[in-house]
């Protein structure tokens, strides 16, 4: 009887609390567009930002793997990916694979 109770007090707390944020709510006012540009623009300063703090911790995290790498005597050759600045070029990498599948002149 008690379990029914708590269950039936607790779901009238439900329905009242949820209740009112189910109601209608007013259309929100047309957008600013100093505002939504000034937005967009503070939100490419916070993605460039983000960026450069990502690039900054992720070199100090290589650099530290390859330092433990280096003190432990392992071979470490850091792999960088299409998108990084100084990586090879992967258009640069196929003629190489075609020359070493070409038959060698005689």
């Amino acid at each position: 009887m008690k379990s029914s109770l708590k269950r039936l007090c607790a779901g009238m707390l439900a329905l009242a609390f949820v209740s009112p944020a189910l109601a209608k709510l007013p259309p929100p006012p047309p957008p600013d567009p100093a505002k939504a540009e000034e937005a967009k623009q503070k939100a490419a300063d916070a993605a460039k930002k983000d960026a450069e703090l990502m690039a900054k911790y992720t070199d100090l995290a290589v650099a530290n793997y390859a330092a433990k790498a280096k003190a432990e005597g392992k071979e470490f050759k850091p792999q960088m990916g299409p998108g990084v600045p100084g990586a090879p070029a992967v258009a640069a990498a196929t003629p190489a694979k075609a020359a070493a599948k070409a038959p060698a002149k005689k």
